[in-house]
């Protein structure tokens, strides 16, 4: 993955040289511009949910009755909710750390749709850490030109630096989770992290940019949401899905995959099935592991490959879980 996002920054570099002039307002207009995208690298060898009527229902049922009635059966309502939020907390509550070890100042160098950057997010985010963000643009990463480390996620610590996502978790896990034992679910958790790291990560580019259109579709993704001009926006969009197309062919055939979907199935319930029936692999609540798994896959969960790895594998029920456990994101808006 790191790799491939290093090969398309060469071609975005190159791309820039040349400027859109037209729009993108028409389906034909997208896959023109895409079809000159892919030409060129051909040539070039480049490579919410609603929940306002939850109570209506209930308020329908009591129409026509007494004052009394209505207050008691509302009132009844209200405890059942409380009590059921109040279950459902104690499940799947935040963990946050005492606060004498939190950072005092976190700042997280990014890019948007990175697995990599999204596992160390979901660290912070499950532990209530506070940080800001800023959106490294990938064609010239003018936000990380002061670091000799040329790559995101780059985590600023009270002004340590620390690199390398795996190594930034452990990093901070040791300064924060001052409650961790060593037990013997840390081998489990080891394993699977690593697993994370050598082979799920891998799965996820030739997925991502399977065809045109998914390729589209994540650079729109991309684009609305990293640091870019409106010319940058729309060199990227269609000389970068040009570009990871066939980065991701090349990934298939280094990591010896025939077939994509199939890969990313298998790599889903080959983790359902590490859970072993718990909640998460850390038991009742997640660990190091699970939020590694659940981090890498945020990016992709509402794109097609998502959809389709959901709809498609037993997976949903436990990121639906993680969802929950990480709760709101703790960035802080600029």
């Amino acid at each position: 993955m790191r790799r491939a996002s290093t090969l398309a920054s060469c071609f975005f570099s190159r791309s820039l040289a040349t400027s859109y002039g037209c729009s993108a307002t028409s389906t034909a207009s997208h896959h023109r511009l895409l079809q000159v995208a892919l030409y060129a690298s051909r040539t070039n060898d480049a490579y919410s949910r609603s929940g306002r009527r939850f109570f209506s229902p209930f308020f329908e049922a009591f129409n026509g009755s007494s004052s009394r009635i209505k207050s008691l059966g509302i009132a009844g309502v209200a405890v059942s909710v409380a009590a059921a939020a109040t279950l459902s907390q104690e499940v799947y509550a935040k963990e946050p750390p005492p606060p004498e070890v939190v950072p005092k100042d976190v700042v997280l160098y990014q890019y948007e749709a990175c697995p990599f950057c999204n596992k160390v997010k979901a660290f912070l985010d499950y532990y209530d850490i506070p940080y800001k963000v800023v959106e490294v643009n990938p064609l010239s990463k003018k936000e990380i030109k002061w670091s000799e480390y040329k790559k995101v996620p780059i985590l600023m610590v009270d002004g340590e630096q620390l690199v390398d996502s795996s190594a930034i978790i452990d990093q901070l896990g040791n300064k924060i989770i001052t409650q961790k034992k060593a037990t013997s679910g840390d081998d489990e958790e080891k394993k699977w992290r690593q697993w994370v790291d050598n082979h799920l990560v891998h799965v996820l580019s030739p997925n991502i940019y399977r065809n045109t259109t998914e390729a589209l579709e994540s650079f729109d993704y991309i684009t609305s949401n990293g640091n870019f001009s409106y010319t940058e926006k729309i060199t990227v969009k269609y000389a970068g899905a040009a570009a990871m197309y066939f980065v991701s062919k090349n990934l298939k055939k280094k990591y010896n995959i025939t077939d994509e979907r199939q890969a990313l199935y298998e790599a889903a319930e080959t983790w359902v099935n590490a859970l072993d029936g718990r909640d998460f692999l850390g038991g009742s609540k997640p660990n190091l592991a699970d939020l590694a798994v659940f981090g890498v896959l945020r990016p992709i969960r509402y794109l097609r490959s998502g959809r389709d790895m959901v709809e498609h594998t037993r997976i949903g029920e436990w990121y639906t879980r993680m969802e929950g456990a990480v709760g709101d994101s703790s960035r802080i808006k600029a």
